[in-house]
């Protein structure tokens, strides 16, 4: 299906304005608390993560932080929530970056907003966390990008209730399931890769919600290739009931248009589509 591309220049401005914004550095150093730098951050401010070992979640509600962590000899900065902390961060503020963060066994999510708009998740590492890798939700005007993400028990990336929420270039594999659009609009899904899930790319409405509907979510030229993992998610879960070997999966949602995708060795079906336009 041919569609027009809808401008989506608002949130790269936004991203890219707030990239000019000039403050102040903090550093925190192995041994040393995230949180204690975000407490201290103005907006406009930079915290740069060393490398080392991070016990805790980082609560960002103020505007126009950059978390940045610093890779170095291949050692990444580690947020271990050691099957205990039920998130790395989680953020309310607006025009949060998020980059180059390695996050692991987590309870609940590994990243999570709650209402903040014009954000940029990009280049983290995520691995088995206990319901979602990252997950905004109530937001608009969103980047998510070159993240990699496995061996999570919910979707890996979750946007809920939100609009104009990009997500590009993803590796996305040993999942439940990839990338999972809930009741939310003007969304685009591109060059992602997804393999070796239990489905690949969703696109729902799920009843019950305070935001009905779903539409106009693009899901072009990305790789959709053998998801045919047995579904382990928690039963009466949403996701429990994804049929494995799924590619792609639209429930209900309206104006979804799918195109140029790769989409192979996905045993149950590449395409499946219930109900919606």
């Amino acid at each position: 299906m041919i569609r027009k591309t809808i401008l989506r220049g608002l949130c790269v401005c936004c991203i890219a304005f707030n990239s000019l914004a000039i403050g102040a550095v903090h550093e925190v150093k192995d041994g040393q608390s995230i949180q204690a730098a975000v407490a201290k951050a103005k907006a406009g401010d930079k915290i740069k993560v060393l490398t080392g070992t991070y016990h805790e979640t980082a609560y960002v509600d103020k505007d126009d932080i950059s978390l940045t962590g610093i890779v170095e000899n291949d050692e990444w900065p580690h947020l271990d929530g050691e099957k205990m902390l039920n998130d790395a961060i989680l953020y309310s503020g607006n025009g949060l970056s998020v980059e180059w963060l390695k996050i692991t066994k987590t309870e609940g999510n590994a990243i999570m907003g709650q209402s903040g708009n014009n954000f940029l998740i990009r280049k983290n590492c995520v691995t088995d966390t206990g319901l979602y890798g990252i997950f905004p939700e109530f937001g608009h005007n969103g980047l998510i990008e070159n993240n990699i993400l496995s061996k999570i028990e919910d979707p890996a990336i979750y946007v809920g209730m939100s609009g104009y929420i990009d997500f590009r270039n993803n590796q996305i594999f040993d999942n439940v399931a990839d990338i999972e659009v809930d009741n939310s609009q003007h969304v685009l899904v591109e060059g992602n890769v997804t393999r070796n899930n239990t489905g690949g790319i969703l696109v729902f409405v799920t009843p019950g919600l305070s935001i009905k509907s779903s539409y106009d979510a693009v899901v072009r030229r990305n790789f959709v290739t053998t998801n045919n993992t047995p579904n382990a998610a928690i039963p009466g879960s949403l996701v429990a009931g994804i049929p494995f070997g799924t590619g792609i999966f639209v429930i209900s949602g309206d104006k979804v248009f799918i195109e140029d995708n790769i989409i192979t060795g996905n045993t149950t079906g590449g395409i499946i589509v219930t109900s919606g336009d």
